[in-house]
């Protein structure tokens, strides 16, 4: 079976078609044609190499995908075959104890489809039945193929690890990835005063569009806590979702107010921060960790997906043969929102 990926780790120099055994249903499992899928920056990581982390070659790109039923495994009663779905990419083995407390995204055997498995960006993927969900109404592939990872991600990091309450302030830091783009809609759903901050101008309109209530650039000579703090009205920020990593965190923190917290679910400009703690202790402050979500908060974000309370956003789309641009777009200055590539010339 063809899909877009790699054979040896590296740049994008190795990117291309590679051939991986066509996946086949077991027990409880579900075969889904994909008709479309997406990149995010975790792909940029598996391509170069993630230490400790075993990645089988060669290797299929993509996390998020949308298609149709193929087949389905025994046990399997409640789908026919053709049914338009999207897929969950966090998977987990439903019998550890973090799975049992609900938790499943602390599962110790907890994989992401695309990092630990091979990808989306290929004819046919094999999950479990409970990574299979119908696409919401009025959304096409290519819609659905943006949403899973990104706004599973956003629910947890600004609803249960941020825990913002309605009134408080969220700074975003950066405006263009898919993260971003979901982050700001939970939010707002939550009744948040959002800001977006960004060293580039060119995509705060897009981030205003989409309901942030102010952004802001920040420089060397205007550092990202000063904008902040300045904005704030020199009280801080509740909230600050932070995903760039080494350039940006140190100051984020220093920007947080009494009692704020500030979110990492990434470091894609580097992943070793220097802080100072007095700021942590004087003011109350904390670092809180957060990756993918749990399957009950995935449940409730999907119930805002179906409602169109939550809207994804497509950056690009791209045909299948030109996957290689589809993946260099994701460094592109102008990017703003989810790179899909439609992989079937059905969808």
């Amino acid at each position: 079976m063809k899909g877009f990926g790699f054979a040896t780790h590296g740049g994008a120099e190795q990117l291309g078609s590679v051939d991986v055994p066509r996946p086949e249903p077991g027990p409880g499992d579900v075969a889904v044609r994909v008709a479309a899928a997406s990149f995010n920056r975790l792909d940029r990581f598996v391509l170069a190499g993630i230490p400790g982390v075993p990645i089988e070659l060669p290797h299929v790109l993509g996390s998020d995908g949308a298609g149709w039923v193929e087949a389905v495994g025994v046990g399997v009663n409640d789908l026919e075959l053709g049914d338009r779905v999207l897929i969950n990419p966090g998977l987990w083995d439903g019998t550890c104890p973090a799975c049992i407390a609900g938790i499943e995204c602390q599962c110790r055997q907890f994989r992401i489809l695309g990092e630990h498995t091979q990808g989306s960006v290929t004819d046919r993927v094999v999950v479990p039945r409970r990574n299979v969900h119908p696409i919401p109404p009025g959304l096409s592939f290519e819609q659905a193929a943006a949403a899973p990872l990104v706004f599973q991600t956003a629910w947890r990091a600004i609803v249960t690890i941020g825990a913002v309450a309605p009134g408080e302030t969220v700074a975003v830091i950066g405006a263009g990835g898919g993260v971003a783009t979901a982050v700001i809609q939970v939010a707002k759903l939550r009744g948040a005063r959002v800001v977006v901050a960004s060293r580039t101008a060119g995509k705060l309109a897009a981030a205003t569009a989409l309901g942030a209530d102010a952004t802001l650039t920040f420089s060397e000579g205007r550092p990202l806590d000063r904008v902040l703090w300045e904005w704030s009205g020199k009280q801080g920020i509740d909230v600050i979702f932070d995903s760039v990593g080494a350039p940006t965190l140190p100051r984020s923190v220093r920007a947080l107010a009494r009692g704020g917290r500030a979110v990492v679910i990434g470091a894609t400009a580097g992943p070793v921060v220097e802080l100072d703690v007095r700021t942590l202790f004087w003011r109350q402050a904390s670092v809180r960790g957060s990756t993918m979500a749990t399957r009950a908060e995935f449940a409730t974000m999907f119930e805002h997906l179906v409602a169109g309370r939550l809207r994804p956003v497509v950056d690009q789309v791209y045909h299948r043969e030109d996957a290689r641009a589809a993946f260099a777009r994701l460094d592109a200055p102008d990017l703003f929102g989810k790179v899909v590539v439609r992989v079937s010339a059905d969808a």
